[in-house]
């Protein structure tokens, strides 16, 4: 679709310009929830994302979805919004 359109670079330009490491999060300290995908980039275990989020209130490893999993399905991605922000408001 990139190559069709003809947006390929400005589509890399985010990866390129990032000079942080993708995958080393840690001491995020705000309430998190966290849907791990199978066909995602990177499906973040649940002990990773406990170190890397130390207010972890919500995680949930999925059977079905990947990186666009908004898209793909939706029903269990907004299952999780609401249950992440659940937690959340049942701890005000």
């Amino acid at each position: 679709m990139y190559w069709l359109t003809k947006t390929a670079i400005s589509s890399a330009r985010l990866y390129w310009e990032n000079k942080l490491g993708f995958f080393n999060v840690v001491g995020v300290t705000v309430p998190t929830g966290v849907s791990a995908f199978p066909h995602e980039i990177y499906q973040a275990p649940q002990s990773w994302a406990e170190k890397a989020y130390p207010k972890l209130v919500y995680y949930k490893k999925h059977d079905v979805g990947g990186h666009f999993a908004a898209w793909e399905q939706p029903q269990l991605f907004s299952e999780d919004v609401r249950a992440t922000f659940r937690t959340v408001r049942a701890a005000t």
